[in-house]
């Protein structure tokens, strides 16, 4: 049995569709609040919980075999890393233990590692990572770049406007990940030998300027972009804004700093590694793209 937290996000529902289409027992931990009609009808076993709940989480575990921590906080749960990145998962590595589960898979960050202090989302992933390799569970550490379907709502508006918004500095460098590259990854990781008790660096195999984005959606679509570069200090100017009247959502808006103001991007060794290990060719942004928004 296969648990997957974050069901009903865009890495977690991927996750869902592979285990259901390889007829693996899966169970699906959601909120009652989300919708999850598909995930049910796909075959998967729902159980209807919440992460800020120790009890639930253990219920979950019950049986399972295999976890998959896919879950993450964002501002449709109200972006509090600590609560979601960090205590849940801690609760959810104790379960799986305590159940008897023979792997656990934790989406991480790339650049966890790195020691952002302003970023809440990468101190937190970085210390469950600490926590997880201490815990005496298998497990698998994976640690995407940006996903590839969280440019989907992006593109479908550049499509109307012609307009993208590029923050920062367009020489920015990242290498976003295919999000069904990285559902294949972590469904292979459980029963991978030589991904057991490892860390990868998982990213797209084009390493690209943040300018060459719209670029992309400019040749999906057949217009030319025209590109909108505030520089960071807007961004800095909104997060003083919001602080004085909201400062957990000052700390929350330090993380998309990070994301913005740094590069995150995988070498050729990595990638190279990810298809040596898991047996694929990873997908470039523009592929993945074009699948989704093209008849």
């Amino acid at each position: 049995m296969f648990l997957v937290t974050g069901a009903t996000g865009g890495l977690g529902r991927r996750i869902i569709r592979l285990l259901c289409e390889r007829e693996q027992p899966t169970r699906a931990f959601v909120k009652l609040t989300s919708r999850y009609g598909e995930i049910e009808n796909r075959g998967a076993q729902v159980f209807i919980g919440d992460l800020l709940q120790e009890r639930d989480i253990h219920k979950a575990c019950h049986g399972a075999e295999f976890v998959i921590s896919a879950h993450g906080s964002n501002d449709a749960n109200g972006g509090d890393a600590q609560s979601l990145d960090y205590r849940a998962n801690i609760d959810l590595i104790d379960a799986a233990k305590a159940a008897g589960a023979k792997h656990f898979v934790f989406i991480s960050v790339l650049g966890a590692e790195r020691g952002y202090e302003d970023a809440p989302v990468f101190k937190a992933k970085r210390a469950v990572e600490q926590y997880l390799k201490t815990s005496g569970l298998n497990y698998t550490i994976l640690r995407p770049s940006g996903f590839a379907s969280n440019l989907l709502p992006l593109a479908e508006r550049f499509q109307q406007t012609g307009l993208y918004l590029l923050i920062g500095d367009p020489k920015t460098r990242t290498s976003i990940v295919s999000t069904d590259d990285l559902a294949q990854i972590a469904v292979a990781a459980a029963t991978t030998e030589a991904a057991h008790n490892q860390t990868f660096a998982v990213g797209g195999p084009d390493i690209l300027e943040r300018a060459a984005i719209p670029q992309i959606f400019g040749r999906i679509f057949d217009r030319e972009p025209l590109v909108i570069t505030p520089p960071l200090v807007v961004l800095d100017g909104i997060r003083t804004a919001v602080g004085v009247i909201n400062p957990e959502a000052k700390r929350a808006l330090g993380t998309l700093r990070t994301l913005l103001a740094n590069e995150f991007f995988c070498t050729p060794a990595e990638v190279q590694l990810l298809e040596t290990t898991f047996n694929i060719k990873m997908e470039s942004l523009e592929s993945f793209m074009r699948r989704y928004l093209t008849p």
